[in-house]
């Protein structure tokens, strides 16, 4: 197991564990629930963590990674399918799952 990303923002962590899983790429959040422990550790050592189960597919997950926080600025777009909006950064529908590419 490898760790992935990092961010202390647990709606971009999600929406990234999102695109890698979309790979069919096994993944896991850590510290998803670390918040309480705040004051008792590092903050860093709360954020929430995306791990990749198979480690030949870590640099893959990386690479999703990291273009998905590249692509952060940028205009929302909207969906076809169900027609909700979605932050730039998103490649699928945080609402019906819907490919942004379609």
């Amino acid at each position: 197991m490898k760790l992935v990303f990092s961010n202390e923002n647990h709606f971009i962590v999600n929406n990234v564990k999102n695109l890698i899983e979309a790979q069919s790429i096994q993944v896991f959040i850590k510290n998803e629930f670390a918040q309480g422990a705040l004051g008792e550790t590092a903050v860093f050592d709360c954020w929430p963590e995306i791990w990749v189960y198979d480690d030949a597919d870590f640099e893959q997950a990386e690479a999703i990674a990291n273009d998905a926080q590249s692509k952060k600025s940028g205009a929302d777009w909207i969906c076809t399918k169900c027609k909700e909006t979605n932050a730039s950064s998103f490649e699928i529908c945080w609402y019906c799952h819907y490919d942004k590419s379609h």
